[in-house]
């Protein structure tokens, strides 16, 4: 398959990541980053697991929980954690400088060589998706926007750990289990710090389900096949694709606005 192909299948990925902001404002009950983010990946992947029946061996339980807490525990947190306190388009935007962390990082974890065109495009996608959203009446929640750092922080570096460490097991596999491992070390993160979730109406579990089958179970194998397939920072640099369909569709369905500052 070619290069541009399979940049195109991995870009499915955060154009349906950019939805998320708006089902979590919409369709999930509000304040509980911390069990959103969990059972937005828990319950499917470990019913992935008794399907693939296989589990890390030696050094790679350390490796996997690391992949998983940076992957899924701290970065679906501090997703929702700033999807709770900012609009969708801004909260997108401030972790639309993963791709410069990721060109940065690869250099010292992958010896890869930074190249000035990547970086300037990291630096100007950044810089004009911003332009498109920073207003002068934009809300800009400190929490949600150090959230949103912390968050892009966290996935970049699991991005870039994740194409260095390949086992040699399949994807669906590879992905599980980091996905299982995120999800337990938020299991008990959640019921210590966040009260019981209220009775979930209909939207609500839409929303679950939306999140855990379209949201993490499709979307997480894509990327993960992308990355095993082409440069982190070409992967990474796709992950502009989030804020632009979170703040279409706010504009489209939340009637947030969208002008130049």
């Amino acid at each position: 398959m070619t290069r541009n192909a399979n940049l195109l299948i991995t870009s499915i990925s955060p154009v349906i990541w950019g939805s998320s902001y708006l089902i979590t404002t919409e369709y999930l009950p509000a304040g509980y980053p911390l069990t959103v983010a969990m059972l937005r990946g828990l319950p499917v992947w470990l019913l992935l697991l008794l399907v693939v029946r296989q589990l890390p061996s030696g050094n790679w339980w350390l490796k996997i929980l690391l992949l998983g807490g940076l992957n899924f525990s701290i970065f679906w947190w501090m997703l929702f954690e700033s999807a709770y306190r900012l609009p969708g388009g801004i909260a997108a935007t401030v972790g639309a400088i993963q791709p410069l962390i990721v060109i940065i990082l690869a250099r010292f974890f992958l010896g890869t060589s930074i190249r000035p065109l990547a970086l300037v495009a990291a630096v100007i996608g950044i810089c004009g998706i911003g332009i498109l959203i920073l207003t002068p009446q934009a809300s800009l929640d400190p929490v949600g926007l150090a959230a949103g750092l912390v968050g892009a922080l966290s996935m970049g570096l699991g991005t870039v750990l994740s194409r260095r460490w390949q086992p040699q097991v399949s994807l669906l596999t590879f992905t599980s289990w980091q996905l299982v491992a995120g999800g337990l070390l938020l299991l008990p993160a959640a019921m210590w710090f966040e009260p019981a979730l209220p009775a979930l109406t209909q939207n609500n579990l839409l929303g679950f389900i939306y999140l855990g089958l379209v949201g993490s179970a499709l979307t997480y194998l894509l990327w993960f096949r992308g990355l095993s397939r082409l440069e982190p920072a070409s992967v990474s640099m796709l992950g502009f694709l989030s804020p632009i369909t979170a703040v279409a569709i706010g504009w489209l369905f939340l009637e947030q606005g969208l002008s130049y500052m």
